[in-house]
This record gives structure tokens, sequence and C-alpha cells, in this order.
């Protein structure tokens, strides 16, 4: 009888070995390039230049995407832990998906989604698929994958011999796609995930330290030597990046002092191209070489003069729109040059001009509004203020503007209240944490920051004494150290 057990073991076993064999090979790294090229063109951050806050979820998610396609290379790594990932993609045509996604008018979509594959090809196809683009070009490179949907390959265990469940309750031996599916259903939980990723945040934190001096430092001696009103970055570059650039600007103060002395009480913004901003901040393009900036620092009285024309076209459309404010929201709007806000403006006050509306004077005086050249239809965003296409039609402008005047009376005063309870709730957490840094990401809201302040009071993490704390809407651990949380953290364990 025993034998003829083994027997029937060994000719299963043949089976088994046989099919693996003549299955298809799992896709290499460069392949697994290759094949997500289609996604890596949809969502590359260089497609975001004019969207700052997607351009930087982007990057963030980019960073841990590669990680985890590293880490599937590595030899005998084998603990993968569901990475949820979102990104903006730039958008084809609306198809219908599975996967949470929210359109914009922008011209991308958001897209979430969480990965817990453990080979290259299933998650390859998992991006390609989340995203609803093409897996057609990825089928040619593997015939296992001709013969299965995607379905079929999404969410399984990838491995040369898939044994029957009678084997793990022979041997006990763990289940490794029950292991798998255990944990698709456990939530990540802040106190689990500060205890894994603590020690590497500290160590990481600790090695910038001599740099986050530097650049204090030189920050300092900058904006007193130059007698700037501020330096800023654009984007999250790390603390390295920034002291090379502010290196950078020493130089060049040395070399060439007379022509510095024009930014004399200014802002200056490292960002991916020079020029002057909506706003009036000196941009200097971090790939521009010194010759650039100093062209910019050369020019800079002759922006002043389109400084004045920007202010009173803003004048007069606030004239023709009962007194309502024009203003500019760098968090919120993309990084404009001077002349292309100009350009918006008269397009728009042109538009105005010739239709004649009939607005009371300076009934709508208080009200804010920002004009978006990437929009066909007017909104009211939630901290009160209007969103008006450039190309809006004035009478349709009229009517939306009248009948949400109330509603936007209300938004501004509840964004003040906001606004003052997240700043003592930032301020109450960085005490009693004993933080070095608290912020967030420009696109976390204030009801989401309280949100998430409020209950973090309520916690006990010695964990962050120290350390520099970024509210965002995933878990990261930053180059120089910096704690990333989602603003939606969980506090117990539980089951989505």
């Amino acid at each position: 009888m025993f034998c003829h057990l083994g027997a029937v073991r060994r000719l299963c076993l043949e089976k088994i070995l046989l099919q693996w064999v003549l299955q298809a090979r799992g896709l290499s790294g460069a392949e697994a390039v290759n094949a997500l090229r289609p996604f890596y063109f949809a969502v590359h951050p260089d497609f975001f230049g004019q969207h700052p806050r997607e351009r930087e979820i982007n990057e963030n998610s980019l960073k841990r995407l590669n990680g985890y396609l590293e880490n599937l290379q590595k030899p005998g790594f084998k603990y993968f832990k569901p990475t949820s990932l979102t990104f903006y993609v730039r958008e084809r045509e609306q198809n219908s998906s599975d996967v949470q996604e929210s359109f914009s008018a922008s011209g991308f979509r958001a897209v979430t989604f969480t990965l817990h594959t453990r080979d290259l090809l299933s998650t390859v196809l998992d991006i390609l698929n989340s995203c609803s683009l093409s897996t057609e070009h990825v089928q040619s490179l593997n015939a296992n994958v001709n013969s299965q949907p995607h379905k079929e390959v999404k969410g399984t265990f990838y491995r040369s011999i898939k044994w029957d469940k009678t084997y793990y309750s022979f041997t006990g031996f763990k289940d490794p796609e029950e292991e798998l599916e255990q944990a698709q259903r456990v939530e990540t939980t802040l106190i689990s995930w500060l205890d894994d990723s603590g020690k590497s945040a500290i160590k990481k934190l600790r090695s910038s330290l001599p740099l986050r001096e530097e650049l204090s430092r030189l920050k300092d001696e900058l904006a007193h030597q130059l007698q700037l009103s501020d330096i800023r970055w654009q984007r999250s570059w790390g603390i390295a990046h920034r002291c090379s650039q502010l290196h950078s600007l020493c130089r060049l103060a040395q070399q060439s002092p007379e022509p510095l002395r024009n930014v004399k009480g200014h802002t200056v913004v490292f960002t991916d191209y020079s020029g002057m901003s909506a706003t009036g901040h000196v941009m200097l393009g971090t790939m521009d070489v010194h010759h650039h900036w100093i062209k910019i620092f050369e020019r800079l009285p002759s922006y002043y003069k389109l400084q004045k024309k920007v202010l009173l076209l803003e004048d007069h459309i606030s004239h023709l729109l009962g007194g309502i404010q024009m203003t500019y929201i760098e968090e919120l709007q993309p990084l404009l040059t001077l002349e292309e806000y100009y350009t918006n403006l008269d397009s728009f006050y042109n538009r105005l001009r010739n239709s004649r509306l009939s607005f009371h004077p300076r009934s709508l005086r208080g009200l804010q509004m920002i004009l978006e050249s990437d929009r066909y239809a007017p909104s009211l965003h939630e901290l009160g203020h209007f969103n008006i296409p450039t190309v809006c039609d004035p009478s349709a402008l009229q009517w939306f503007i009248i009948t949400k005047a109330k509603q936007a009376r209300e938004n501004q005063k509840r964004k003040e209240e906001l606004t003052v309870m997240e700043k003592e709730l930032i301020s109450a957490s960085t005490e009693k944490f004993s933080l070095k840094h608290l912020y967030k990401e420009p696109s976390i809201s204030h009801a989401q920051m309280i949100d998430c302040c409020q209950r973090l009071l309520e916690e006990s993490l010695p964990y962050l004494q120290g350390m520099h704390l970024c509210i965002s809407h995933f878990y990261s651990v930053l180059q120089d150290g910096d704690l990333c949380i989602p603003w939606n953290w969980k506090r117990f364990e539980g089951y989505k």
C-alpha cells in the first residue's frame, strides 16, 4: 500500500514538474522595465510640470514602486508587504475599471491600487491593468499569459510547483498562498509600520544631519547677503540637492555681484525653469547654467513694468465682476511665469469687457477667484474661492457666481476656522511627540490634517521623538529620514 502511495506521489510530482517546465519563464528585470514603458510614459513626473501636487505624488510613488520591483529581483527575498500606490495617470479615454479612480478636467486621473504579487510578470500585469493600459505587448513576452486572462494571474502566488492543500495539512508546512491572502486582508497600522521603518528612518536622519545644518547655514547667509525675503523650492528635492543649488548661487554671488543687487527684497524659488513667477518670485531653473541665472537677474527691472500691468488688469477684472478679488494661490495652481499669467488675464479681461456683465458694484467684495486655463466650467472650491476658466462663457459665469456667492462666503469662514484649528493641532502634536518638524504635502486638506493630528494626539508614540514627520497619502521613508504617513492611518489591525 505504501509503495502504491509512493508511486502515485511520484507520478503526480512528475506531472506537476512537466507542467512547470512547459510553463513560460518569468520576466527579467530588463523585460519588466520595457513592458512598463506605457505606464512610465503615462505617469512620468516631467509631464506634470504644470501640476506640482500631482507631480510630487507620482515622484514618491515611483520611488516606492522601484523599491518593490528591486526586491522582487533579489535572490531569496521572500517577505513582501502589500504596497498601496497612488498615481496620476495622463488621460487618453475614460475606461471602466475595478480600481478606485477619480477623473479631473486637467487631462489626468488618480488611480490607487495595491501590489501584493511576488513575481515580475504578475506585478507588471497588475500595474498596467490597474491603470487601464494595454497588456498585449506583455503577453507576447510570456507564452503563459497568452493562455491566461489577467484576472487569473492577478492575485495568484507565482511558484514553479503548486502543491495541493492536503500537502500542507499532512506536512504541517505553511501555505504561502494562504499567508498572502491573509496579508492582503490585514491593513497596515501606524504602530506596526513605525516598528518596521523606525530604525531605517533614524539611520537616514542621522546621516543627513550635517547636510541639514549646512543647508540652514547657507540659506541664512544667502538671505542676509542678498537681502532676500525668502528662499524656497518648488519640488521636494533631497537635502544634498538643495545644498548644491545654494552653493551654485553662492558662487554666482561672488563672481557676479552686480546683477544680483536687483534681487533685493524678492523671494527666490528653485524650480524647473528660470524667470519670474506670477506671484513675483524669482525662479531659478536647477538645470540652467549661471549664464541663464545672470540674465534673469539683469532682466528683473523690466519685469516690474509687467507686474504693474498685471495689477492693473486684476483691478479691471475685479471692477467688472462686482469687486471680487483676483488672486493666485501657489499651493493650488500650476507654477506660471509672469508672462503666462499676464496672457491669461488679458484674454479673460477682453472676453468680459465685450460681454457687458451687470454685477452690482462692490456686491462681491471679500470673495476671491483664480483663473485656470485647463478648465471649461466654473467651480467653487471648498476653501471658498471660485475656479474660473479663462474661456468661460461670461453669461454662464455671471449666473454661477451669483448663485454660489453665499456658499462661497460660508466656505471662506469655514476655511478660516479650519486654518486656526490646524495650526493649533500642529503645534500641540509637535510639542507632545518632541518632533523636529511636522508638515504636510500640498494635496492634504485642512480637514484631513486636522483629523490626522487629533487622532495622533490620542496615541503614545515614542518613535517620533526628534523626527521629521510628513502627513501624506501613504507610508514612506524619504532619503533624508523624513517619515511619511497617510493622513487616514489605521490605529488597530483590521480586515479590508
